[in-house]
C-alpha cells in the first residue's frame, strides 16, 4: 500500500465526526490493503503505533529529534527552533510538517541509509521498515542515525504524508479511532462477530496479527488464537467501589489485600525463559532478579497477575517510591537488590500448562494459584489470600487487618467474574479509606526555580471523567528536594511537549494528594479546584485516579 492512500484516508477519518462513520472508513481501510503485512501495519498505525502493544520495542524519538529532522527536510531556512515554535503556536506536530515543501534536499545523500527506495513511491513497508531501523539504532552516534532515518522518509512526504508521519512518530495520531474502533472495524471489513474479535485480541494483544487472522482465517482462526507465554497482556483493572456495593451486585464477594506495591505479569516457562513485565506491559526482567529466582522452581509454564513489594529486613511493607528505585534500575540492580528487597505477591493464574485460565472463574483461578504455587519454596509467602464471605463486619476486618500489616487496603471481587484484559469494570472494586485524600494523574508541569530550576517543581493534577481527565489543581508543597529528583525522572518519559517554563504530560502517574477543601472554581476544567493541597505519595495503581463523580461526591458532602 502507497503510504499517500494510508495518509487520504485518515484525513477522511479524522474529519469524520461520526462514530459509526469513522468505524465504517476504517473498515475500508482495511479492506483496501492487500497484502497480510500491510494490514497488519496499518491496522496498528490508526492508533498510531508502530509496534504491537505487547512488544517492547520503542522508537525512543523525542520531541527535539523529530523537530530536528523535519528542519533538516524542509531546508536550510528551517531550524528545529523554527519547527518548535510553530508546534507551540499550532499545538499539532502533523499540521507544522504539513506546512513545509520537503523534497528539495533529493541528493545522493538524501535517504540517509533509510529503508525507503523512491523518491516517488513511499509505501506502508518503506515507513514501518525504516521506524524499525530508528527503533533498533543505538550507542554512539544513535541520534544522528535516527534523525537521518527520519529525513529520508520526511523528505519524500508530500504534506499530508508528513501530517500523518510526524504524528505516527511521536505517536500522535489523534484522529478519532481508538482500541474500539479498530475492533469493530475488523469485525465489519472481514464478517467476523465483534465478540470474536475482542476475545482475540484479548488474548494476543496484537490489533495487527487479528485483523490478518480474521481476513484469512475467519472465526475460526480467532478462536484459535491463545495466550502465549512471555507475551504480556494488559491487565484487568478496577475502579472505587463499596462493601456494600460489592455484596449488593454478587451476594458474596472475594476480599484480598490491596499491596502498597507494583502490578506485575510472571511469564515462566521451564523450557524457555522467564519474562516479568509492569502493569504498562513495560519489560522489568532486570530489575527483579529475586522473582525471576522464584519463578525459575516452578517446574510448569505460567502466566501470573501480582504485585512486588518491597520489604524491610523484619519483612513489613515499604513504601511504594521504594519499589520504584529498583523498577528503574538498570544499572547496579545486585546492589540496589542489597539496599531494597522485594518479594512477590500473585493474585491471579492467567494460564498454566498449556491452559488459557481467561474465562474460568475468579475462584477456579484462585484454586490453580494456589496449586501450581503450593509445590514451589516460598509459595505460600507469594500466594495472595482470598477470603469468601458476605459478611460486611468479616469485610471490615479483613480490611483493618491489611491496614495493620502496612498495606493499602483490600480489593473486592466478584468470585465469578472472569479476567477481562485492559477492562475496567464493577467485577473488581478497590474499597478506599475514608480519608481526604485524592488519588490525581499528573498531566502537566512546571520547572522549579532556584535550585530547583533543573527538576519539575509544580504538579497539575487531573480526575479521571469516562475516558477524559479534568484538571482540579497544582500541587508544589509536601516535597523534598530529594522526591522533586525521583519525580523528575519518573515523569521525564511522559514529557509530551514543553512551551517555556511549561510542560504537557501523558497521564500516567498518580499522586495521593491530601487537601484541605475541595471548591468550585472556574479556574480548572473539572469545574472544581483543590483547596491547600499537599503532596502525599506515588500511588502503585498508576492508571487509576479517582473520578470526577467522585470529587462532585465529596464536594456536595
Amino acid at each position: 500500500m502507497q503510504f499517500a492512500a494510508f495518509a487520504d484516508q485518515a484525513a477522511t477519518i479524522e474529519a469524520e465526526p461520526a462514530d459509526l462513520e469513522i468505524i465504517t472508513h476504517v473498515a475500508i481501510l482495511f479492506e483496501e490493503t492487500e497484502s497480510d503485512a500491510d494490514l497488519e501495519r496499518v491496522a496498528r498505525f490508526v492508533q498510531g503505533r508502530v509496534f504491537p502493544a505487547w512488544d517492547s520495542t520503542k522508537l525512543d524519538i523525542g520531541p527535539r529529534t523529530c523537530y530536528e529532522a523535519i528542519a533538516r527536510a524542509a531546508g536550510q531556512n528551517v531550524s528545529a527552533d523554527d519547527v518548535e515554535t510553530s508546534v507551540a503556536e499550532r499545538g499539532d506536530i502533523g499540521a507544522v510538517a504539513a506546512s513545509y515543501e520537503f523534497g528539495t534536499q533529493r541528493g545522493l545523500g538524501a535517504f540517509g541509509g533509510g529503508a525507503a527506495s523512491s523518491v516517488d513511491d513511499l509505501t506502508v513497508t518503506d515507513v514501518y521498515e525504516t521506524l524499525e531501523a530508528v527503533a533498533s539504532a543505538d550507542g554512539s552516534g544513535s541520534h544522528d542515525t535516527k534523525v537521518d532515518l527520519l529525513f529520508s522518509l520526511f523528505n519524500q512526504c508530500a504534506p499530508e504524508e508528513a501530517r500523518y508521519l510526524a504524528r505516527l512518530v511521536l505517536s500522535e495520531m489523534r484522529i478519532g479511532v481508538g482500541e474500539g474502533t479498530v475492533r469493530d472495524a475488523i469485525a465489519s471489513a472481514f464478517e467476523v462477530p465483534a465478540d470474536d474479535v475482542e476475545r482475540a485480541l484479548q488474548v494476543s494483544n496484537d490489533y495487527g496479527d487479528v485483523a490478518v487472522v480474521a481476513r484469512t482465517d475467519g472465526v475460526a482462526g480467532l478462536e484459535s488464537l491463545s495466550l502465549a507465554v512471555g507475551r504480556p497482556v494488559q491487565a484487568m483493572l478496577a475502579q472505587a467501589g463499596t462493601a456494600h456495593d460489592a455484596l449488593e451486585a454478587w451476594d458474596l464477594a472475594a476480599v484480598e489485600w490491596k499491596y502498597d506495591g507494583a502490578r506485575i505479569q510472571l511469564h515462566h516457562d521451564p523450557d524457555g525463559e522467564t519474562r516479568i513485565f509492569s502493569r504498562n506491559m513495560e519489560p522489568v526482567t532486570d530489575a527483579l532478579p529475586e522473582v525471576v529466582e522464584f519463578a525459575e522452581t516452578i517446574s510448569k509454564p505460567i502466566i501470573l497477575d501480582g504485585e512486588v513489594v518491597a520489604v524491610d529486613d523484619a519483612g513489613d511493607p515499604l513504601p511504594f517510591q521504594a519499589v520504584l528505585r529498583r523498577f528503574r534500575r538498570k544499572h547496579d540492580v545486585a546492589k540496589t537488590r542489597e539496599a531494597i528487597e522485594v518479594r512477590p505477591k500473585f493474585f491471579d493464574c492467567l494460564h498454566v500448562d498449556g491452559e488459557d485460565l481467561l474465562e474460568t472463574s475468579l475462584t477456579e483461578r484462585h484454586a490453580r494459584l494456589e496449586r501450581v504455587l503450593s509445590r514451589v519454596d516460598g509459595g505460600g509467602e507469594a500466594t495472595s489470600g482470598q477470603w469468601l464471605t458476605d459478611d460486611p463486619e468479616r469485610i471490615e476486618a479483613i480490611d483493618a487487618d491489611a491496614l495493620a500489616a502496612g498495606h493499602e487496603g483490600i480489593m473486592l471481587k466478584d468470585p465469578s467474574s472472569t479476567y477481562s484484559p485492559g477492562r475496567r469494570g464493577k467485577r473488581w472494586l478497590k474499597r478506599k479509606p475514608d480519608v481526604e485524600t485524592l488519588d490525581c494523574v499528573v498531566t502537566g508541569a512546571e520547572w522549579g526555580e532556584g535550585r530547583r530550576a533543573k527538576y519539575f517543581g509544580t504538579f497539575l493534577l487531573s480526575v479521571r471523567d469516562g475516558e477524559n481527565y479534568e484538571t482540579i489543581g497544582k500541587v508544589a508543597t509536601g516535597i523534598t528536594d530529594e522526591q522533586l529528583v525521583e519525580l523528575t525522572e519518573l515523569l521525564e518519559p511522559h514529557v509530551r511537549s514543553e512551551s517555556g517554563k511549561t510542560i504537557d504530560l501523558e497521564p500516567a502517574v498518580v499522586f495521593e494528594v491530601g487537601y484541605e477543601e475541595i471548591q468550585t472554581s472556574p479556574t480548572y476544567s473539572s469545574g472544581y479546584a483543590l483547596r491547600f493541597p499537599r503532596f502525599i505519595e506515588v500511588r502503585s495503581d498508576s492508571d487509576d485516579p479517582d473520578t470526577l463523580e467522585r470529587v462532585k461526591r465529596l464536594s456536595e458532602q
